[in-house]
């Protein structure tokens, strides 16, 4: 699974993840700290810290979240250009007429246990 999101305003999404931090009455004051100097320095720790993949599945029928990971990047997205068509690998998983439960996707994605 990919997801693209764009960020219009920066800053609303860094106090959004500040007043989160602020309200989690489970972190000590360290973790506090270094929760606000992380989200405050950089916009990918700020939606990180807002986005919980485990909160995002819950309830979907069939779906156990096992394990997640977080990359981001900064890029111009646009969806018509020819690097975002699907690549090799994507249309061989989507013509693929033999139904593995999807057991070949996980294996091939670090974020997906074996």
């Amino acid at each position: 699974m990919e997801l693209v999101l764009e960020v219009a305003d920066e800053d609303a999404l860094v106090e959004v993840a500040r007043r989160r931090i602020a309200e989690d009455e489970e972190l000590d004051p360290v973790e506090r700290r270094q929760a606000e100097g992380a989200v405050t320095e950089d916009t990918a720790e700020a939606l990180a810290y807002l986005v919980d993949p485990f909160v995002l599945t819950q309830g979907m029928p069939g779906v156990e979240l096992q394990q997640a990971s977080w990359s981001s990047e900064r890029i111009e997205y646009d969806p018509g250009a020819p690097g975002w068509e699907l690549d090799e690998d994507d249309e061989e998983r989507d013509g693929d007429d033999e139904d593995d439960g999807g057991e070949a996707d996980r294996r091939e994605h670090p974020g997906f246990p074996g």
